[in-house]
């Protein structure tokens, strides 16, 4: 009769059928992924692994051993792995099993492609591909930390299985998904706060973009380093990177409404009314039938929907000091965003929307309306308080702080409130960049 195991560990190598030398390999692959070929990564010795299961452990191993064998099985801590085994054996965990899953598929998909030498398998390459689209499409329900270490990890392995291949269109392929996932952490990085990292992570896209002559991309990269600039308190560098990546040939009717709306913003800023009006007029025109590869087939945080247009529109109307047309296009946005499923609607964009509907009825000496307006923002988690909801806020808080106020219970509350909301969101909690006061309305 088999001996019952003495650790939790042991009882899980017993399950998933593990000896020696299979947890060898799942333990260095687990702690090259997460150290990143680091030569420190720790090893498992066959005697260690004895000892290990067979309960003979005093204490615990090293920090980073545990946190691999933590990786290995997602759901326990490492005091469970190396306690006794629960006695009524329990099923895994709905969240244990999930990543264990995963973490098979992932597993059984690299034995396959280990054999190769100087190509990778096409299939490795879609599986990377259909992740970059998974992601991008997933991002608004994320928080841009947990978006940022995602990318994060998917540029690894896209990095790693480049090195692996000397074959052009697959290392062609993996250079526009390896720009993808920059313009992805781009964007996070932006939204976390870290404005001069996220612009030298949205140049490497466009470099990407540029070196595999994949003009959407460029022309993304060149938009987001756009906005960046403007935000960063640089109109006319906006501007400029905006014009750019708008006479790039290639782009679709998504990409070039991007383009126009940022655009927009940068003239807003720099006080050109008059273009401003006429770029967010071209923004909003149809225009032939045409798609990209990036803005439409991926789509997701690429995209650039109706409801994003309307309220990127809506800020520009602010910063020109129209609260008719502000209103009307924030309005608009809710109401768009409010028709599509719950679950494909965009936090930031509902909460920027919000805030300019608010800022647009406090122009118009509406505090009630304002107030009712910052509710929804106000519903935001805090890890999900990004940079342009904290500065859309930011500029209602110093708009309720003019004279035109003071005294008044109702603007004193929602400053309050809106100092409150700043103060977790992770723009100023993970150490605000400089750049974040750079703008006033």
């Amino acid at each position: 009769m088999k001996n019952e195991p003495r650790t939790l560990l042991a009882m899980l190598c017993d399950r998933d059928n593990l000896t020696y030398r299979r947890f060898d390999e799942r333990f260095t692959r687990t702690g090259t992924r997460l150290f990143d070929h680091s030569p420190n990564t720790p090893t498992c010795g066959e005697t260690q692994f004895r000892r290990w299961t067979g309960g003979k452990l005093l204490g615990l191993p090293g920090p980073e051993t545990c946190q691999i064998l933590e990786a290995m099985w997602p759901g326990y801590t490492a005091e469970q792995l190396f306690g006794p085994p629960p006695a009524d054996d329990p099923k895994a965990p709905a969240f244990d099993l999930e990543e264990r899953v995963q973490m098979t598929a992932r597993e059984a998909h690299d034995g396959a492609d280990a054999t190769a030498a100087a190509s990778i398998s096409d299939n490795t390459i879609d599986e990377l591909r259909d992740q970059v689209v998974s992601l991008a499409r997933r991002y608004h329900n994320l928080s841009a930390a947990t978006a940022y270490e995602t990318a994060d990890q998917l540029r690894r392995e896209i990095e790693r299985q480049r090195d692996r291949t000397q074959v052009p269109i697959q290392q062609q392929t993996l250079m526009i998904l390896n720009g993808q996932t920059a313009a992805l952490l781009a964007v996070a990085a932006f939204d976390l706060g870290y404005l001069p990292s996220a612009r030298t992570l949205a140049r490497t896209a466009a470099v990407y973009g540029e070196s595999t002559r994949f003009t959407p991309l460029q022309a993304y990269a060149d938009g987001t380093l756009a906005y960046i600039a403007y935000h960063s308190g640089e109109p006319s560098e906006a501007l400029t990177k905006a014009q750019r990546a708008l006479s790039l040939v290639g782009l679709g009717n998504v990409a070039q409404r991007r383009l126009h709306a940022i655009a927009a913003r940068a003239y807003a800023h720099l006080g050109d009314v008059a273009s401003a009006r006429r770029a967010m007029q071209t923004s909003e025109e149809a225009g032939p039938d045409r798609r990209d590869d990036l803005h439409d087939a991926v789509g997701g945080e690429f995209g650039f929907p109706g409801e994003r247009l309307a309220m990127s529109n809506s800020t520009s109307a602010l910063l020109m000091g129209d609260a008719e047309q502000a209103e009307a296009e924030a309005s608009r946005a809710l109401a768009l965003l409010g028709e599509r499923a719950q679950e494909e609607q965009s936090i930031d964009v509902r909460a920027g929307a919000a805030a300019d509907l608010a800022h647009a009825r406090l122009l118009s000496d509406n505090v009630d309306g304002a107030a009712d307006a910052l509710a929804l923002v106000w519903e935001v988690p805090p890890d999900q308080r990004s940079t342009g909801i904290v500065m859309r806020t930011a500029r209602i808080g110093r708009h309720l702080a003019r004279p035109h106020f003071h005294g008044a219970q109702l603007p004193k509350e929602l400053r309050e409130q809106i100092e409150e909301f700043t103060r977790v969101s992770p723009p100023y909690r993970l150490g605000p960049s400089v750049a974040l006061l750079a703008i006033d309305s």
